[in-house]
């Protein structure tokens, strides 16, 4: 490693440590802005990732059993509720199969069975931890209908499971109103997975797999809740106004600069920086991204339509629009930049802009116009573009351009909906650096001392030969003529 580069790795560290301590400085978390159990909160559109703190507070109507609450007149419009957000949680979760795609495909073909098995792990490990203490940890006062303290783990499977049957957790009177809560555990288990799923891409072909297991453990079961806490767990960001309606900052960025640290420890690839130049390692199968990004364009429906936590049409609807429209404009800006610059139209950084129009306007689906969206998604497509060029100038080697996807243009959509709608900049400004930070010094962490305790890199031989045979012993396409 040279010099220089030890000198860039040293900065961006610094910087990021710095910006780090931001929060240490303002009241940790802001739980006397959540209502209480007994009472529901008249929610704005994206309910609790509203930037607004909540104001309206009517006491929601108690059901002595469940049957009584069916034949109420609220009971239609709750079940529409509850319907379409169970179907936006299963749209997500088919965002796993989208990033498993992905990756497998823009890597390379003797490591396709190591990225499958993470992705696997991750979305596995992602929903167990985050039921036994994520959920608590993520909406650490009002979320469970008990009040306590963040810290106090006690028994988080008692505290937060045994009691789902209580009637009020079933009806309106839950604390997000319009689903049960079942409805509202699943639907943001499948968020907390892709937090690790980012970072899986980033640190394709050379990580070891044990290690890269219990890394994504802790990130998504520990770390990932403490941000969201921030601000949808009603936090000081939340009290500040910080806006994030489906995660550009609180997913994205943070699983893009979690990645970018991890990135940093490990080093790039074998061969990939010579001194005569950068040495492209090609994707293996680009049929097989290219079906992830659609995958994944699906299941952003439910990403940003299903944060609106209510089936109401016009909300959904306007979502939908803006969500789509920063997808296509995505893909445009970085076809037509990649052309300029590469002096060819590239797939592969097409692809990645569709996925960075859909990052870029997840913070502000809710609150720009279809014009704007447009906008927002050409200029995080040309974004994505020289992202990826830079980080390989600097000798990042992220092979499937994560940290440029989520990172980068996670920080720009956060930043989109004060330049193109109505929030505040120095707000969005100070949220999303301060999530950013926080990511990338605690996994920063996590990965330095499991570099330390256990080794976080496979060996030379087994990275040439592929993580399929050497980690898993088979591969992944059987090439036999038998």
């Amino acid at each position: 490693m040279t010099s220089r580069y030890l000198n860039k790795v040293r900065a961006i560290t610094a910087a990021a440590i710095a910006i780090a301590a931001i929060p240490m400085c303002l009241p940790a978390y802001g739980q006397d802005a959540a209502p209480p159990p007994t009472e529901q909160v008249a929610a704005p559109a994206d309910a609790a990732a509203s930037a607004e703190p909540v104001e309206a507070v009517t006491e929601a109507p108690a059901y002595a059993t469940y049957d009584e609450f069916k034949a109420s007149p609220e009971y239609v419009g709750f079940l529409a509720n509850n319907l379409w957000i169970m179907i936006a949680a299963a749209l997500v979760f088919l965002m796993h199969l989208g990033f498993a795609t992905v990756e497998s495909g823009l890597c390379q073909k003797k490591n396709t069975v190591n990225i499958l098995f993470k992705n696997v792990f991750i979305v596995c490990v992602g929903g167990l931890g985050y039921m036994l203490y994520g959920f608590n940890g993520m909406y650490p006062g009002w979320e469970m209908g008990v009040s306590k303290d963040f810290f106090a783990l006690g028994s988080p499977i008692t505290n937060s499971f045994d009691d789902v049957g209580q009637v009020a957790n079933m009806t309106t009177a839950y604390a997000t109103g319009p689903m049960t809560y079942w409805t509202d555990f699943l639907y943001q288990a499948m968020f907390a997975a892709t937090a690790a799923t980012i970072v899986s891409g980033a640190v394709a072909e050379r990580v070891k797999l044990t290690s890269f297991m219990i890394y994504a453990t802790i990130l998504v079961t520990f770390f990932y809740p403490i941000t969201g806490s921030w601000k949808w767990g009603y936090g000081w960001l939340n009290t500040a106004g910080f806006h994030d309606f489906a995660g550009s900052t609180l997913v994205h960025a943070f699983g893009g600069f979690a990645a970018l640290a991890a990135v940093i420890v490990l080093g790039p690839r074998l061969g990939k920086y010579t001194k005569d130049g950068i040495k492209p390692i090609l994707p293996h199968n680009l049929p097989l991204a290219t079906i992830g990004v659609f995958l994944l364009f699906l299941g952003w429906f439910g990403f940003n339509g299903g944060s609106v936590l209510s089936a109401d049409p016009q909300t959904v609807s306007r979502v939908f629009v803006t969500t789509a429209m920063a997808g296509f404009t995505g893909g445009i800006g970085a076809m037509l930049t990649s052309w300029v610059v590469l002096k060819k139209p590239d797939l592969s950084m097409m692809l990645n802009g569709m996925l960075a129009g859909l990052v870029g306007i997840t913070a502000g689906a809710d609150d720009v116009s279809p014009f704007a969206a447009v906008a927002i998604g050409a200029i995080a497509g040309i974004i994505v573009v020289l992202s990826v060029l830079f980080f390989d100038k600097i000798k990042i080697d992220d092979p499937v351009g994560a940290i440029s996807v989520h990172g980068v243009c996670g920080i720009f959509g956060t930043l989109a909906p004060a330049i193109f709608g109505t929030k505040n900049f120095g707000v969005q400004l100070m949220g999303t650096l301060s999530v950013s930070a926080f990511a990338f010094v605690s996994s920063f962490l996590i990965f330095y001392v499991l570099k330390l305790v256990m080794g976080v890199r496979v060996d030379a031989q087994e990275e040439h030969e592929g993580l399929d045979v050497a980690e898993h012993g088979s591969p992944a396409y059987n090439d036999s003529q038998a």
